[in-house]
């Protein structure tokens, strides 16, 4: 079983703590976790190139986890392709962080 999680890209070295706590849960219950913004570099002309990765990578999982502590639009479409690909989709944010009525909308689960 694989795991897509989509995080701010941009918020990325804030929630290293965060992530860290993610990926050992999904590898302790045997998932293995896949972040995109942590395995590919796509400049701003490659844009067509990395949402048609994403697509793929998502396609390749069997859920996604939105964590949502930094709002981006990329994780609102990413949830949304997901789970308009019928995979589960899990909201998550930081206790602190403003709530994302958009995924709480989309999402399966709420953590």
């Amino acid at each position: 079983m694989k795991a897509y999680i989509s995080i701010s890209y941009n918020n990325r070295r804030n929630i290293s703590d965060i992530l860290n706590a993610i990926t050992e849960a999904l590898q302790d219950a045997g998932v293995s976790p896949f972040v995109f913004v942590d395995t590919y570099t796509f400049s701003i002309a490659e844009e067509k190139q990395m949402m048609a990765q994403a697509m793929h990578d998502i396609d390749a999982c069997d859920l996604l986890i939105a964590e949502v502590s930094d709002k981006a639009i990329g994780i609102g479409v990413e949830a949304g392709y997901a789970r308009a690909k019928g995979k589960p989709v899990i909201y998550t944010r930081h206790t602190e962080a403003a709530h994302s009525t958009t995924l709480a909308g989309i999402s399966n689960y709420q953590i």
